[in-house]
C-alpha cells in the first residue's frame, strides 16, 4: 500500500493543469450502454474509479479501449443485464448503470453500491425516479432488480432530504431518453456534470431541454446513436490547486480550468482576502495578504458551495486569523478528517452539523489517515503548508478522484512523493 510523504513550507508556483471531471467522466460512460454504435470520449482522467468503471462495462459484454485520456466504447455485444457486486461496492457512481441498462435492456440487477464513507446516501430518489417512469423495482439479496417492458414519461419530483441528488438525476435523464413519451424532473440537480451528460445525451440524439436548472424536459426518442465528446475540467481539482496556491503563499496558474462552475468558491475566497484573476480557461491564483481572514461556509447543492471542497476550505481555515464556521447540509457526518487535521495542530471542534475552527499561526507535520477521497486532499494542503514532514497513508482514497496529483505538484515545487509503506 501507498502513503504520501510531505515536507511542508515551500510556496508552490508555475503553471498546474486540470484533468476531466471524474463526476461528469462516470455517468457518460455509463450514458454509452443507451446505443449500439461507437463512442468516443475525450480528456477522461486516469483514475481507480474510471478504471472500475471500465471493468463493469466489460462485465457486461462491451468493448473498451483506453489510450491516454480518450476512452473507446463499443457497447454493440452487450448482453448481460447485471452489473456484479465485487466492481460495484467499491464505487458510488456505478450505479449509474442502472439506468441505461433498463432503458436498453428492459432489465437491469446492480449491486447496491460503496463507495468513501462520508455519511448515509441512500438510493430511495433513484428507485422512485424509476419506478415513476414504470419501473417494478425490488431490492434484494444486496441487489436492485429492475424491469419494465417499455418505460414511458411521467413527471418526477426528485428532491430529498439533503436537496436534489446527482445520481439520481443521471439515471432518471439516461432512463428518460428511451422512455415514450415526455418527461420532466423537477428539482433536478443542476450540476455542470448534469450539464455535462445531457450535451453529450444530445449529441447521441436525445431531446433534452432544461438542462443546468431544477425542471430538465425530455422527450423519449426510439433509439440513440454513438457521439464523439469531450469531458469538461474537474471543478473541484480546479478548486483544490487554488486553494493549494493560496494556502502555501504560493503563485499558480491553473490551465484548462472552468472559472464559471467555481463562483461560489471565489464568493468565500474574496471573504478571506484573495483575489483570483480568470484569462479565458485559466485562473491566477496569488495569496498577496500575509493573513487569511476567517470565512463561515454551508454547503449546499450547486450553485451553492459543494460539499467536495468543504475538506479543504476547512484545512484553509485551520491557519487563518480568527474563528471559522463550516456547517455541512449535504452529508452531516462528513467530518472525519477532523481528527486528523487537530493532529497537525488545528483547533477544530463539531458541534453537530457545523465545525468550529480556530485558527492556528502553524500546523505540524504529523502521520495522519485519509479517511475518503476530499479528506485526502485536505490532508495533502495541511501538509504543504506545515512545518516538518506529513505522512498521509491510506490514499487509495485519493486514486479515485486525483490524476497524478503529486507528479502535477512536483512540478509546482512542492516537496512531496509517493512511497510503499
Amino acid at each position: 500500500m501507498d502513503k504520501i510523504i510531505i515536507e511542508g513550507g515551500v510556496p508552490l508556483k508555475g503553471n498546474i493543469e486540470v484533468s476531466g471531471a471524474k463526476n461528469a467522466a462516470l455517468p457518460i460512460l455509463a450514458a454509452t450502454l443507451l446505443t449500439e454504435e461507437k463512442c468516443i470520449i475525450k480528456n477522461v482522467p486516469v483514475l481507480r474509479d474510471v478504471m472500475t468503471m471500465l471493468r463493469i462495462l466489460r462485465s457486461l459484454g462491451v468493448k473498451t479501449q483506453m489510450v491516454g485520456n480518450k476512452v473507446i466504447v463499443e457497447p454493440k455485444k452487450c448482453k448481460s443485464y447485471i452489473a456484479d457486486y465485487k466492481f460495484v461496492s467499491t464505487m458510488r457512481a456505478s450505479i449509474c448503470v442502472l439506468g441505461p441498462l433498463l432503458a436498453k435492456k428492459k432489465q437491469a440487477k446492480v449491486s447496491m453500491p460503496g463507495g468513501c464513507i462520508i455519511g448515509q446516501r441512500p438510493v430511495d430518489l433513484h428507485i422512485k425516479g424509476l419506478r415513476a417512469l414504470g419501473a417494478k423495482i425490488k431490492v434484494e439479496h444486496g441487489y436492485i432488480d429492475a424491469r419494465a417492458k417499455q418505460l414511458r414519461g411521467a413527471n418526477i419530483f426528485l428532491g430529498g432530504a439533503y436537496g436534489s441528488s446527482v445520481l439520481a438525476t443521471s439515471n432518471v435523464l439516461m432512463s428518460a431518453c428511451l422512455a415514450k413519451g415526455k418527461t420532466l424532473i423537477e428539482n433536478a440537480a443542476c450540476e455542470p456534470e448534469i450539464v455535462d451528460l445531457a450535451n453529450f445525451l444530445i449529441k447521441m440524439g436525445a431531446k433534452i431541454q432544461g438542462q443546468g436548472t431544477p425542471l430538465i424536459i425530455i422527450e423519449g426518442v426510439k433509439k440513440l446513436n454513438g457521439a464523439t465528446h469531450t469531458v469538461i475540467p474537474d471543478r473541484i481539482e480546479a478548486g483544490t490547486f487554488i486553494l493549494a496556491a493560496i494556502i502555501t503563499g504560493g503563485d499558480l496558474i491553473i490551465e484548462k480550468a472552468r472559472a464559471d462552475h467555481l463562483s461560489a468558491l471565489f464568493d468565500k475566497l474574496k471573504q478571506v482576502g484573495v483575489s483570483i484573476t480568470v484569462r479565458g480557461d485559466t485562473i491566477h491564483a496569488k495569496r498577496k495578504a500575509a493573513v487569511l481572514k476567517p470565512v463561515d461556509i454551508t454547503t449546499l447543492p450547486y450553485p451553492g458551495f459543494p460539499t467536495d471542497m468543504q475538506a479543504q476550505m476547512m484545512a484553509l481555515a485551520s491557519i487563518s486569523d480568527g474563528i471559522s464556521v463550516l456547517t455541512e447540509k449535504i452529508f452531516p457526518d462528513r467530518f472525519m478528517h477532523v481528527s486528523e487535521l487537530n493532529r497537525m495542530g488545528a483547533g477544530i471542534f463539531l458541534e453537530g452539523a457545523s465545525a468550529i475552527v480556530k485558527g492556528v499561526k502553524r500546523l505540524s507535520g504529523a502521520p495522519v489517515m485519509a479517511s475518503d477521497l476530499r479528506a485526502s486532499a485536505a490532508l495533502i494542503l495541511a501538509g504543504l503548508v506545515a512545518k516538518g514532514k506529513t505522512e498521509i497513508s491510506r490514499i487509495y482514497h485519493l486514486d479515485r478522484g486525483y490524476e497524478k496529483i503529486e507528479e502535477k505538484l512536483q512540478k509546482v515545487g512542492a516537496k512531496i512523493k509517493r512511497v510503499k509503506e
